[in-house]
């Protein structure tokens, strides 16, 4: 027996699948739904989801587009670079941060409608399905939460299809039949998955690419570039100054140039199946590569060694979608305290795919020429004190060869 819902909130696109849910609520549940599109710098068109929404009999008020691209950045990207976090040591996790802002945003319009429900449109196979739903309970642990694939029995794109067909749901061209693969962006990352990517032995088709160039096509000529950060946040490019979003947008512009970013991956899902997709991250990329070479600098080797023993964990959290947990913030605790004097400026080279840091300077570098130097250091650093040093190191592998003499 379906239980009553009197108002949803949900997370809507637009596109084929959350038109068909948005309809399959109204039928199944006999309740009001109340649409919320997040702009995240997808890069898409988002009036066109007013209007569809309006279509199907959503009031007005209750049409939610809320441009979310510099909080996006600022209070999730950004805390999540500090930590260097990357999933299954090549993933920079740009579907799996923007989830959780999704969710708060969506319990923050349900309790402002008076809504009793919340719904989105992530199978029962994926991981975001997860994501939502942690994020959903840590906020409001009561809310009712409706994950229609995990109910219907519309099994496949054709069915989806003919049900949009038979309700007069405008289905755009491109998504008659079947689609060769699906995607997901946001202002970080494009994924793609699915369909012509599914055998992991077949290479990624170049159509399959949208937010870079092919490397083997970009410029024969190399780029340099500085990007300047306080206190672990990038805050400025060529030493002109921009906002978390800015900054970001302008980074996947020089990613998108020289062919940066390009991921194809098979990682382990927390639902525990192995999936093969393919990611951009150009932006994401050369400011990961950048916050790691101011903090080269800036970071003592204690703090510095410590963080990348705390970062795998840090990405698993967000991956699994424990974005609101107690222990996820316990760590961005102490990775914040981390980046008090990472500051600083950073040069890359940008070139065919890659990107490389050649310089770095910081007000608080604890890199001193004079110390580490091959010539004379009038005597800032004494060598005699690394026979001691060694022997003490020494003394247990000594014993442990004695003993085995």
């Amino acid at each position: 027996m379906t239980q009553s819902v009197n108002r949803v909130v949900l997370a809507f696109s637009g596109g084929l699948d959350t038109s068909v849910i948005l309809k399959w609520l109204q039928q199944t549940y006999n309740c009001e739904v109340v649409t919320f599109t997040a702009d995240l710098g997808q890069g898409e068109e988002l009036e066109p989801a007013r209007a569809k929404a309006q279509m199907m009999g959503v009031k007005p008020e209750h049409i939610f587009i809320d441009d979310l691209r510099e909080e996006f950045v600022k209070d999730y990207v950004f805390p999540m670079m500090r930590a260097n976090a990357v999933y299954e040591g090549t993933y920079l996790l740009g579907t799996s941060i923007a989830r959780p802002l999704i969710a708060k945003r969506q319990i923050e319009i349900a309790k402002m409608v008076g809504a009793d429900a919340v719904s989105h449109g992530a199978t029962g196979k994926g991981n975001d399905q997860v994501r939502f739903e942690l994020g959903y309970y840590a906020l409001d642990p009561d809310v009712k939460v409706i994950a229609p694939w995990r109910e219907w029995d519309l099994t496949s794109r054709t069915k989806l299809i003919e049900f949009a067909e038979t309700h007069q749901i405008p289905v755009s061209k491109d998504k008659r039949g079947e689609a060769p693969f699906s995607t997901d962006a946001n202002m970080l990352h494009t994924s793609s998955e699915g369909k012509v990517l599914e055998d992991p032995w077949d290479e990624v088709p170049d159509y399959v690419y949208s937010r870079t160039n092919h490397p083997e096509d970009a410029p024969d000529t190399p780029e340099y570039i500085t990007v300047d950060f306080e206190r672990g946040d990038g805050v400025a490019i060529n030493g002109e100054g921009m906002s978390p979003a800015t900054l970001l947008e302008k980074l996947n512009e020089y990613g998108k140039t020289h062919g940066i970013g390009r991921l194809d991956l098979v990682e382990n899902r927390f639902v525990g199946m192995k999936s093969r997709g393919m990611y951009e991250t150009p932006g994401g990329t050369i400011y990961h590569i950048a916050h790691r070479g101011i903090e080269q600098l800036t970071l003592d080797r204690g703090a510095a060694h410590l963080k990348d023993e705390l970062a795998p964990r840090y990405a698993e959290l967000i991956y699994n979608g424990l974005w609101f947990s107690p222990e996820r913030e316990m760590l961005q605790a102490a990775i914040d305290h981390s980046q008090a004097h990472v500051t600083g400026t950073v040069r890359l080279k940008l070139y065919k795919g890659n990107a490389w840091v050649v310089g770095r300077k910081s007000p608080f570098s604890l890199y001193s020429e004079k110390v580490v130097t091959f010539e004379d250091d009038a005597g800032a650093y004494d060598q005699k004190d690394a026979e001691g040093f060694i022997k003490l190191n020494a003394l247990r592998l000594r014993l442990l060869g004695r003993r085995g003499a």
